[in-house]
């Protein structure tokens, strides 16, 4: 399954909305520096998704905040 995601960085906690059918927005607390903000991105979809964080995978937009993500 793909999905796409916007990210907002620097949440005061962790959320996950669906705003439409395949879409997503992701509420991290971690700031975009050193890789933290994704993942905590793919933390948060692990726990959403009740699957492992090895299962996920950023395909595209490792450094945006518009990003591809695949599920497996």
């Amino acid at each position: 399954m793909i999905i796409n995601v916007r990210v907002t960085t620097k949440a005061k906690f962790k959320r996950v909305e669906e705003t439409t059918p395949g879409c997503l927005k992701v509420y991290v607390p971690a700031a975009p520096e050193d890789n933290k903000a994704n993942k905590a991105v793919i933390e948060a979809l692990a726990e959403y998704y009740g699957v492992r964080k090895s299962r996920i995978l950023i395909i595209q937009g490792e450094r945006s905040r518009d990003k591809r993500i695949e599920i497996k």
